[in-house]
């Protein structure tokens, strides 16, 4: 790519660093998109001998189908941030400066080197239980401390927009590819909607998490709401589950990941009924399973229409006739690879 094709940031960027003192104007800064998200831009900003990263949300989601949220997302992933930070510093870039106006804001910039993502590493095989457990466990404490915070309902109070960016386009658009199961998709989103509980991440997904040295280091948080944690839960724990289709001789090793999660983040949790939380997670997880196939945001590394017809074999029954606990949901996964491997499995 020749200079003139390199993309350029918005105008308003550099002088939103130069406004809050994290540039000065004589100051030469290179911006350097960074690749992986579809809701936002996302900068690699140098200046001098510092990096920072900027986000800004974009009103029109980049994916095949059209998707829009409010740019206004940004401030409360803003907020989720800040609120992590206060009860994990590790478990966050440091937070910098924002913009609401603009809908941006600055962070510490996390190199690859030292803070691999963590998507990447389960691509390859690499299926930590310890690393589920921390992620697990650092996901507890959020909803904990959250679900004791009196000021957060009113502060998170996204439902429009977590309908928009999470519900509409993996629940209501897979009952449009599932008209049958329509009814009983409807139902989740409605009592995911209607459920709040603790502050939600609401994309808890391994492309999100970096494994840093000293912790699992938590992105993206630009669908935070005060709601339903079952939600964080079932996103985390569904990415194990299709994972074990690219690496199938890996898969007992992802269902020990969803066994060390599932352990690790209900010894949290001291909010609600357990039971209760679980059971809603059982219910949304094969939804989101389903939903990673046949809704708006399908994962890209599942191509083979075999392989998608073995996700709806498993879902949809689990719809029809819901688990109460998600070691159903996993079991029901492991024998459906049991029967699609033979007996040589």
């Amino acid at each position: 790519m020749t200079p003139s094709m390199q993309p350029q940031p918005d105008p308003r960027l550099p002088e939103f660093l130069h406004a809050h003192g994290l540039a000065s104007h004589n100051a030469e800064m290179q911006w350097t998109p960074l690749t992986g998200g579809v809701s936002s831009d996302i900068w690699r900003v140098d200046i001098d001998d510092r990096s920072l990263c900027v986000k800004c949300a974009l009103p029109k989601l980049k994916v095949a189908r059209d998707w829009r949220a409010p740019t206004s997302r940004n401030a409360y992933e803003w907020a989720w941030i800040n609120f992590a930070f206060e009860h994990a510093p590790k478990a966050v870039p440091q937070p910098l400066a924002h913009d609401a106006k603009l809908g941006a804001f600055a962070m510490e910039f996390l190199d690859d080197a030292s803070h691999p993502v963590w998507k990447a590493r389960l691509l390859a095989g690499m299926a930590d239980a310890g690393v589920a457990r921390q992620v697990a466990g650092l996901l507890g404490l959020l909803h904990a401390a959250s679900a004791r915070n009196a000021s957060l309902p009113e502060k998170f109070k996204t439902d429009d927009i977590f309908y928009s960016i999470r519900l509409e386009p993996y629940l209501i658009a897979t009952a449009d590819a599932h008209p049958d199961l329509a009814c009983e998709l409807q139902r989740i989103a409605e009592r995911t909607l209607h459920t709040h509980k603790a502050l939600v991440h609401g994309d808890v997904s391994p492309k999100n998490i970096l494994i840093g040295p000293a912790s699992p280091v938590f992105l993206d948080a630009e669908c935070a709401w005060f709601g339903d944690p079952a939600f964080d839960i079932a996103f985390c724990l569904n990415h194990f589950l299709l994972k074990c289709l690219p690496q199938r001789s890996h898969a007992s090793d992802f269902l020990q990941c969803f066994d060390a999660f599932t352990q690790a983040y209900f010894a949290h949790v001291d909010w609600e009924d357990s039971g209760q939380l679980e059971q809603r997670a059982a219910q949304l997880l094969p939804a989101l399973f389903l939903a990673r196939i046949d809704g708006k945001s399908p994962v890209e590394y599942l191509t083979r229409e075999e392989d998608k017809e073995l996700v709806r074999k498993t879902a949809r029954p689990l719809i029809i006739k819901p688990a109460s606990r998600l070691s159903e949901v996993a079991a029901a996964w492991a024998g459906t690879l049991a029967r699609a491997a033979g007996p040589h499995l």
